[in-house]
């Protein structure tokens, strides 16, 4: 065939991405110009997993991968949940009539929201963000902000169809972190897709993203068929509101969700040595940091991210005289606070608090700038969500799943003690440990 002059040239209509979790993820380009905006792109240098790579030097991914994974499956979700097939009778009207405009644009303002949802990540990402921020802000307020705001309300009107930046945003974060906004059910039922308690597409994604990264097996469960088996159901056989849920063909992956979450919680998300580095970073950006604030504003914090932070603790490091040196050496050096005492199930039992107790204990034997503590307690822990049978009867999870009954809360906390002193004090703590949870003292000063 003849050929005269150049190659005409056909632009791409749909891009590719490749994915070590979710393989090809597809998006048109109208999504990828929210892809190349500055606020996702910025995702790629904010760790998922703060300095969790000192510990697992796999864990170096990045916000921005993630922010992929979870609109890819919230695509998968929605496509399961719309197809007529798979809608409840008593939800097909209220909820799920939606006419084919309709289905392509909500189904484009759940994937941009879930590819939005981390865009307001401080550095590190959770390491340090609540004592780092004014009071009643949060990532997720502005993450909301950032969607609604100038520089990216050009990207939402050019769509096609145009999207409205305030239904991005609210089923992005959440009635919870725009309470000023009234929600509709299908908005709820939307946000639910990416952040809810029980199956959110962001956990679904963390946990096999996380795991596959750090080299362990506790993250995965099966989530193909876990998606496959998503429904929109009556929350239950007396509350007709709409509510995600599950054919009880999927209970199992459910449970094997929920308690893959248990085991990263207490084998990666609160690794010692990870809290260890948590503790230092946020002492080093509270002395670093302008005011011991991070800033809120897009063009302070555009320029601010992990490898800003990181610049600054190398910095510090090799400056005495430069504010958060102390940290900063710690983290450089690996010299980081060493765990003395790890909370058991069975001290809860003596006593309310062990670890402030014994922590206060170690302070005042020791000092209070040797000692360090961290806990978390897994906030509602007993999930519930209706299940629907082959018969159409709707059961809650509770009733149907012993092992959701059972799963165990994530309760874990530690005394963190400086590496010059820590076999000291383990000692200390081993012989006082009983008298200091009993009382309430220290143990006196054997």
């Amino acid at each position: 065939v003849a050929c005269s002059g150049a190659l005409s040239l056909v632009t791409k209509r749909y891009h590719e991405i490749r994915d070590p979790i979710h393989g090809f993820i597809k998006l048109d380009s109208d999504e990828r110009r929210v892809l190349d905006s500055p606020p996702v792109q910025r995702l790629r240098h904010i760790h998922q997993l703060a300095m969790s790579y000192l510990v697992y030097p796999g864990s170096t991914h990045r916000r921005f991968e993630h922010s992929l994974g979870v609109m890819e499956l919230a695509g998968r979700v929605f496509d399961v949940l719309t197809a007529q097939d798979n809608v409840h009778e008593s939800v097909r009207q209220t909820v799920l009539n939606l006419t084919g405009d309709q289905r392509r644009y909500w189904r484009k303002v759940l994937r941009m929201a879930a590819l939005c949802h981390d865009i307001g990540h401080l550095p590190f990402s959770h390491a340090a963000e609540k004592e780092l921020l004014p009071e009643g802000r949060t990532h997720e307020s502005i993450t909301a902000d950032l969607i609604q705001s100038d520089l990216m309300l050009g990207i939402w009107e050019a769509m096609t169809p145009p999207l409205r930046p305030l239904h991005i945003a609210k089923v992005s974060v959440g009635q919870k972190y725009m309470p000023g906004e009234a929600f509709t059910d299908w908005e709820l039922l939307l946000y639910e897709i990416i952040g809810g308690d029980s199956f959110g597409v962001d956990r679904m994604d963390y946990l096999l993203r996380d795991s596959h990264h750090a080299g362990v097996a506790y993250g995965r469960f099966d989530h193909y068929r876990l998606i496959e088996t998503m429904r929109v159901l009556p929350a239950s056989q007396q509350d007709r509101s709409p509510a995600l849920g599950v054919e009880s063909g999927g209970i199992h992956s459910t449970e094997a969700l929920l308690l893959a979450r248990y085991f990263m919680f207490m084998q990666v998300y609160y690794h010692p040595v990870r809290v260890a580095y948590d503790l230092h970073l946020k002492e080093f950006l509270l002395e670093w940091l302008s005011e011991g604030k991070f800033p809120q504003e897009w063009d302070d914090l555009k320029t601010l991210t992990d490898n800003q932070v990181l610049s600054g603790i190398a910095n510090a490091a090799d400056d005495q005289s430069s504010p958060g040196h102390s940290h900063a050496h710690r983290i450089i050096s690996r010299e980081h606070y060493r765990r003395a005492y790890t909370l058991t199930p069975g001290d809860t039992v003596e006593h309310e608090n062990p670890v402030d107790a014994i922590a206060d204990a170690c302070a005042d034997k020791f000092g209070d700038d040797k000692v360090r503590r961290s806990a978390y307690q897994q906030p509602n822990p007993v999930t519930d969500f209706p299940v629907v049978d082959s018969q159409g009867q709707i059961e809650s999870s509770l009733s149907v799943s012993t092992p959701l009954t059972q799963i165990p809360v994530v309760n874990i906390g530690y005394v963190l003690i400086d590496p010059v002193i820590v076999g000291e004090v383990r000692d200390w703590i081993r012989s006082n440990k009983d008298s200091i949870l009993s009382s309430g003292t220290n143990g006196g000063d054997e």
